[in-house]
């Protein structure tokens, strides 16, 4: 072999070397961009047990007829993209879409990849609940506090069930989820505690001792080992469907939103492709999200007209925004209610900047 053949060969294998670790080795980093949205209006598709695919409506109104929908309201959401070789990471940092980031802001050192899957799903759940709260007490829908789950070893397993509706606690009536939350904390653990409740129309009663929440809590602080939420008292129940994969809380405002039309006469959205994105508590009080950018971009790419943005979110929302969406600022569900109202009647509701 000439000197000069082994001189090129001997320069080309480290440049191959590097030319496959780029390509193939990953490194700690992820992006994240914009995300594919969904029409709450729409439908979800959903895995039977026989491995078909069928689809169901995001929002289903049980027990009332529901009121017909027009135009698009989406769910907005973040694409993350985790295993980036370097050669990925270069062009996703290229892309003024992306963003990458160091994979510990998105997925813990602590916790596996389905941890936080698991965690983002139960986010989604609670959101789904406290959707349905905050759009049945902006309806004026009376609640009542109801059983939605009970710990295997809880205080009272095999004392309630699911679907139990709560009445009163030692002889006096209680309202709501929120009521029983507080006059069960008013009681120390071995407490004794009698709970009144209906199930399926006939009434009821149990008395038992209250447990110690433990050492992720107060100690001396008593529960009952249940999960407890605010159910409509005329018979009026949503299901909610998302897509699966789509997790956290922040799909909270735009369910709540789509409820709210689903349940009352007239379109929320005045018939336009709306999109929005936040959490949101069963007072209605809308709270900031992660990814604002990335939403309001998925949500252009949609051809959305309007975007809901938290008012926390605001400041970054104007960084740049795509021409042609208008970002309308809302704190509250009734204050989102009444700037979709605005806007579909050619008025100028509360916008960022």
């Amino acid at each position: 072999m000439s000197r000069r053949l082994f001189t090129v060969l001997a320069a080309l294998v480290p440049a191959v070397l590097l030319l496959v670790l780029a390509t193939s080795a990953t490194v700690p980093l992820v992006s994240m961009g914009p995300g594919p949205t969904y029409d709450t209006f729409g439908a979800a598709e959903v895995e039977t047990e026989s491995g078909e695919v069928e689809r169901v409506p995001v929002i289903d109104v049980v027990g009332r007829p529901a009121d017909e929908t027009a135009g698009s309201l989406l769910m907005t959401t973040v694409a993350v993209r985790d295993r980036l070789t370097l050669v990925d990471a270069a062009r996703f940092w290229l892309d003024p879409a992306q963003v990458v980031v160091p994979r510990d802001q998105v997925f813990p050192p602590d916790r596996s990849r389905d941890e936080v899957r698991e965690s983002n799903a139960a986010q989604m759940v609670g959101s789904e609940n406290t959707a349905e709260a905050a759009a049945y007490r902006h309806l004026g829908i009376p609640m009542q506090p109801r059983v939605e789950g009970v710990e295997p070893d809880g205080a009272v397993a095999g004392r309630l069930q699911e679907g139990d509706v709560l009445t009163s606690i030692d002889g006096e009536p209680v309202e709501d989820a929120t009521s029983v939350v507080e006059r069960v904390g008013e009681r120390r653990a071995g407490d004794e505690i009698t709970i009144g409740f209906t199930r399926d129309g006939r009434e009821g009663s149990t008395t038992t001792r209250l447990q110690s929440a433990g050492p992720d809590g107060d100690p001396d602080q008593g529960r009952l080992g249940i999960l407890v939420g605010d159910s409509p008292a005329d018979g009026t129940d949503v299901d909610i469907t998302v897509d699966p994969g789509v997790g956290g809380p922040s799909a909270g405002l735009v369910l709540a939103l789509a409820i709210v039309d689903k349940l009352s006469p007239g379109e929320t959205t005045g018939g336009a492709r709306v999109a929005g994105s936040g959490t949101i508590l069963p007072d209605g009080t809308v709270g900031s999200i992660g990814g604002i950018r990335h939403k309001i971009r998925a949500a252009h790419e949609a051809g959305v007209s309007e975007f809901l943005v938290p008012a926390a979110n605001c400041a970054e929302a104007v960084q740049d925004p795509p021409e042609g969406i208008r970002l309308i600022e809302v704190s509250t569900l009734g204050g989102a209610v009444e700037a979709l109202e605005t806007a579909a009647s050619g008025g100028r509701p509360p916008t960022c900047g």
